[in-house]
């Protein structure tokens, strides 16, 4: 049965929401766990719920395991490494500023997502696609914090919440760019075991690889992680839900759609900023909420 096209649009909203949920538990865990503590909780506690999900849809969906290619193990790996390197920029630029304005800075990704599809996967962009990624970019330009020159205004592009939020967009763009590269190259006739089984073996990978570094370096922490197990379940659950949606989403649609979208995530992110954290939003970041809000709707306005 082919999925309905649209069907990547609530899959994308939904993995937004659940990507609040896990960054929001993830930042309760930096205290404890530090940055890469943190970044292990979302790929161990997430393998389960992985697993699972791709044990049903074999044994219940009919389907065979599709043939692996080195195409297909390059694409992960890329997808390993890099998802590893930008959840762990985006908590520390979240350390370095608040919750929603180092997810903010992390957006910067959608308008990378766009020119690595066109120069990696040959994807073109649609005018409507160019425009919603123009808008939702304007958004994430006025959520930042304003520059200026003087003594005061060292909250820029160039303090470590920028840099490290920088960081996150580059490596997350190329993440989202090489999980729809995986997919592809599985030729999977169903999108979701395409999804079930990238992100199978790419978790697999940034479990073993950075539990093992960090058993090997620096054991109390995965103790740590161990001991805080209801948070961290929370989180790895909550992470697998929004990379299983995400990644099916970019077997159904084009990454630079997905990525548009997904930053609907946004405004989940200023709700929790100002209800869990209680810091403040100011006019200018609402109005880049609204902007960011109508480069998703367009992108949806779009599908037909």
């Amino acid at each position: 049965m082919i999925p309905p096209s649209w069907l990547w649009i609530p899959l994308t909203v939904f993995a937004a929401a659940a990507q609040t949920a896990r960054n929001t538990a993830q930042r309760h865990l930096i205290g404890e766990l530090g940055t890469l503590g943190a970044t292990l909780v979302r790929f161990l506690y997430g393998m389960p719920v992985l697993t699972l999900w791709l044990g049903i849809l074999l044994a219940l969906g009919g389907f065979e395991l599709p043939t692996l290619t080195w195409t297909f193990a390059g694409w992960v790996t890329a997808a390993a490494f890099s998802q590893m390197a930008g959840t762990a920029f985006l908590l520390r630029a979240m350390a370095a500023r608040s919750f929603a304005i180092g997810l903010v800075y992390s957006k910067s990704e959608v308008i990378q997502v766009a020119i690595f599809s066109v120069l990696f996967l040959g994807e073109s962009l649609s005018l409507t696609t160019a425009l919603a990624v123009g808008l939702a970019t304007c958004g994430v330009v006025l959520l930042s914090p304003r520059l200026n020159a003087s003594a005061t205004g060292a909250r820029s592009w160039t303090d470590a919440a920028a840099l490290n939020g920088l960081a996150s967009g580059a490596t997350f763009a190329i993440s989202a760019v090489s999980y729809r590269g995986a997919n592809l190259a599985l030729e999977c006739a169903s999108p979701f075991l395409a999804a079930a089984e990238t992100l199978f073996w790419s978790q697999l990978v940034q479990t073993l690889l950075l539990g093992g570094w960090l058993l090997a370096r620096n054991p109390t922490i995965v103790l740590a992680a161990l001991r805080q197990w209801r948070v961290s379940t929370f989180a790895g659950v909550a992470g697998a839900l929004a990379s299983l949606t995400n990644v099916t989403a970019l077997a159904l649609a084009p990454a630079s759609q997905v990525r548009t979208l997904i930053l609907i995530e946004v405004v989940f992110s200023y709700v929790v900023s100002r209800r869990v954290f209680r810091e403040s939003v100011s006019r200018r970041e609402l109005a880049g909420i609204v902007l960011v809000v109508l480069g998703a709707a367009l992108i949806v306005a779009a599908v037909r």
